[in-house]
């Protein structure tokens, strides 16, 4: 039920990607409608309401005539809606959908019931508007996608609908399909769909809750890691790990104790010259998976009190007076994007030179080239590792930070912006990458520990796991194509979390 309160990340993403269903609350329609009277009294008193009987931005302290005020907030919604590149995907636009129906339905803006009811509308018919991916600085929110998003609420712009074209159709034709009317906007409404941080809100706790499964895969596959390179897991004992108690690396060490307790395998060479200390990718896993998690608690914290947030401009407060705002800016979003897509490089760094290890003979404690039982003839997944090589140089490129940039728009009036939009797209791309790389340890992992089973076992949490990966990507022998075995390790990746957790009580 949508009523203007606080969503979670799981709500975003329950309606976004799955089956949940929405309405719009029974109390919605009172609430909104103490706030909307505030607007129409202001249209009486001749005094200038920023965005009600004035323009734009810049076009602050230009007055609007009476009988031009419902053609001002259709103006701005044409105007504004200048967004260029890819459309943005089902899930993006659902969330949307969403988000923007709950700023409006917590009653601060001053418009009508009507709109958060057609956009929920929307949202259950799967009418999706048809909303380019690029065109925000992030500053008065993202104007532009906002702006594609309002666009079929007037019977403008493009709508796409389940199973149809991704190019979609003049929206006043699939309304007219639907038997649904296009809204004339009121004063205020326009100025009220188009002001908000709703993208970079839905980008963001996309990330924030597709991270939370990275870091606990980055943790199975140190431990896989660890078992495959006969290394030690004397550096994740509590002892040492309480002398320096960062929260996520106290995590991230428990997680490893965990998957490794009461391995076979570890005990067989627990004593041996070789197990005296490993290198950092091994030994320092902690302290980098534990970096990360503490920056993705920061940046949990952030999204979580911005779905909670009221984001337009102006806004009517409790005691009925209209206020100009600056909460549409996307600064704090912006800084939580950029340092998470810092934070989630390393685990993909981390990870790579973890693999560079197992295939590396010179390294790799007795292991065959690139992981290949006949090397030479075979390559084995030499070729994996320049995936993931590849994949951690270009995060270097996307974790360049976008919220150290400005630009000015809108005649200087807005001369400070956050770019936060460049910083959750970005983010995307990162976590996707080190969702690869995290596949291609697992992979590699897996074959190692194949082929050290005339050693010993892995422990019970880990020969779990390795045999549910083994359940998708048999053990390879002779070369086969590559690419398939990392795509089905990647869609694994969620069940495999949810089997470390059965397997490894703690685990978390």
């Amino acid at each position: 039920m949508v009523d203007g309160s606080a969503l979670t990340i799981e709500d975003v993403v329950a309606v976004a990607r799955g089956d949940a269903r929405v309405r719009l609350g029974d109390n919605v329609r009172a609430r909104m409608e103490a706030s909307r009277s505030v607007v129409v009294k202001a249209l009486t008193g001749g005094a200038p309401v920023y965005g009600v009987n004035t323009g734009f931005g810049a076009l602050a302290d230009t007055p609007v005539g009476e009988r031009d005020l419902t053609a001002l907030q259709g103006a701005i919604v044409r105007s504004h809606a200048a967004g260029t590149g890819e459309p943005l995907p089902d899930d993006v636009v659902r969330a949307l959908l969403l988000l923007r129906a709950r700023t409006l339905a917590a009653g601060y803006s001053g418009v009508r019931a009507e709109l958060p009811e057609r956009l929920l509308e929307l949202l259950r018919r799967g009418l999706l508007p048809v909303i380019p991916g690029k065109g925000s600085v992030g500053a008065s929110g993202d104007l532009a996608q906002l702006a594609h998003l309002a666009q079929p609420l007037i019977g403008e712009g493009r709508l796409r609908w389940p199973g149809g074209p991704q190019e979609g159709r003049p929206a006043a034709e699939v309304l007219a399909d639907h038997g649904l009317t296009p809204l004339e906007l009121a004063p205020k409404e326009g100025l009220s769909l188009v002001n908000g941080t709703e993208p970079m809100q839905a980008l963001l706790a996309f990330s924030v809750h597709d991270a939370t499964m990275l870091v606990q895969a980055a943790d199975v596959a140190c431990a896989l890691s660890v078992e495959a390179l006969l290394g030690t897991d004397r550096p994740y004992d509590e002892r040492v790990q309480v002398i320096r108690p960062h929260p996520g690396q106290l995590e991230s060490a428990a997680n490893l104790r965990a998957l490794l307790a009461g391995s076979p395998l570890l005990a067989s060479h627990r004593h041996s010259r070789h197990a005296v200390q490993d290198a950092y990718c091994l030994r320092c896993a902690p302290q980098v998976h534990g970096a990360v998690r503490d920056v993705l608690v920061y940046a949990r914290r952030v999204i979580e009190t911005e779905l909670g947030a009221i984001v337009d401009n102006p806004v009517i407060v409790p005691d009925g007076e209209v206020m100009t705002t600056g909460n549409f800016h996307g600064e704090p979003l912006a800084f939580a994007a950029d340092m998470l897509a810092m934070a989630l490089s390393e685990l993909a760094s981390i990870s790579e030179r973890r693999v560079d290890r197992m295939l590396d003979p010179a390294f790799s404690r007795g292991l065959p080239p690139f992981l290949a039982p006949a090397a030479g003839t075979n390559s084995g997944f030499m070729l994996a590792q320049y995936t993931a090589a590849a994949l951690v140089s270009e995060n270097k490129v996307l974790a360049h930070p976008a919220s150290v940039d400005t630009i000015p728009t809108s005649g200087k009036q807005e001369d400070h912006v956050s770019m936060g939009w460049t910083s959750v797209r970005k983010l995307r791309d990162v976590v996707a990458n080190v969702r690869a790389c995290l596949s291609v340890e697992i992979l590699c992992a897996a074959q190692g520990i194949d082929l050290r089973t005339a050693i010993a076992a892995p422990s019970e949490p880990l020969r779990v796991v390795h045999a549910l990966v083994r359940s998708a990507v048999p053990r390879m022998d002779t070369d086969r194509e590559v690419a398939g075995q990392i795509a089905a390790v990647d869609g694994l990746l969620p069940d495999i979390c949810r089997t470390a957790r059965t397997a490894s009580p703690g685990f978390r």
